[in-house]
């Protein structure tokens, strides 16, 4: 096992003293489905405490969809399987234990086969040892996984864009998210615009919407937020059945704080329904505060795709989101 990752570290670093020396290389795309990560262990580690661990943290329930759903989609790769086939996976975690190793340590490296690529490699003398270290990193491991992919997306929506909905959104609210090829402007109002990719089957839409600053613990309070989403659904959003309208499920959406990009904001993550009817889907929201203008602008995207589920749905509407920046700063890029 030592002789082979032994192979597998200078194969890395062989990769990185190439581009150091000729500049950039041209890789190959990644492959593997969105959601999912390739670990690198062997069967006995993975069938055991280790691998639970590993489960029990990258696998467990993604909050607020209507049905359990895994965080990541895992697929264990034993050590001496992991060949040409499995290097340009998207996301891979390689576990190397070997007695020579002093100490467990936890790597992150980007496009080491394939690109746009994360590799993770988590190396210590025994299986003990690389549990302690996971244990302690597991939150920055799960971090970075979910930003290699939120930047995947971020990366095409910037590549493929409509630039028209950005221009419009930025007319209305001083600044917008980026958006793919494909979602169009379904509704404008002077405060609300309403933008989303529709299939037969699936919605992943973006509302954008505003509401006056008052102050930081009224405007940003959970319950003064619900408040004004649910005035904004129903003025908004109708549903297909006469007096129907999306609000806020009656499941406690979850509140936090996030910072981002150099940007602060207010996120909610909760379920959605319609009010008399039988629809509803998971939705996040980001409200950030306009010092400029003494608003609040909100970005709220939802999902329905009552065939499907709904995680890699939400996670690609959610990334549009984090793609947000206020338009001088757009400026000062171009």
């Amino acid at each position: 096992m030592f002789r082979y990752f032994s192979f597998v570290v200078m194969a890395i670093a062989a990769s990185l003293v190439s581009a150091c020396k000729d500049g950039p290389q041209l890789m190959p795309n990644v492959s593997g489905k969105a959601g999912e990560v390739g670990i690198v262990m062997d069967k006995t580690n993975w069938e055991g405490e280790l691998g639970a661990a590993f489960r029990a943290t990258l696998a467990s329930d993604f909050p607020f969809l209507p049905q359990r759903e895994p965080t990541f989609t895992l697929f264990n790769v034993p050590n001496n399987a992991f060949n040409s086939i499995f290097q340009s996976h998207r996301n891979i975690i390689l576990v190397n234990i070997s007695a020579d190793i002093t100490e467990a340590q936890m790597v992150f490296q980007e496009n080491v086969w394939a690109a746009p690529q994360i590799v993770v490699t988590l190396s210590g003398p025994n299986a003990s040892a690389v549990l302690e270290c996971f244990d302690q990193q597991k939150e920055k491991l799960v971090s970075a996984l979910e930003q290699a992919e939120r930047n995947r997306v971020i990366t095409n929506s910037k590549r493929y864009e409509e630039t028209g909905l950005r221009m419009l959104v930025n007319e209305s609210f001083g600044g917008s998210s980026y958006f793919p090829q494909g979602f169009s402007l379904l509704k404008q109002d002077p405060d609300f615009i309403w933008i989303a990719y529709r299939t037969t089957n699936i919605d992943q839409c973006i509302l954008v919407y505003s509401y006056p600053y008052i102050d930081h613990a009224t405007s940003f309070s959970k319950k003064e937020m619900l408040r004004i989403r649910n005035e904004m659904l129903k003025k908004n959003v109708p549903g297909q059945l006469e007096n129907s309208y999306m609000i806020t499920a009656d499941v406690e959406p979850s509140f936090s704080w996030i910072h981002y990009n150099h940007k602060d904001f207010a996120e909610l993550r909760g379920l959605w329904e319609v009010q008399n009817d039988f629809m509803g889907g998971p939705f996040v929201s980001h409200s950030y505060l306009d010092s400029t203008r003494n608003r609040v602008v909100v970005l709220d995207a939802f999902v329905y795709a009552p065939r499907y589920d709904k995680r890699n749905y939400l996670r690609q509407a959610e990334s549009i989101l984090y793609s947000f920046e206020w338009a001088e700063d757009q400026e000062n890029k171009n």
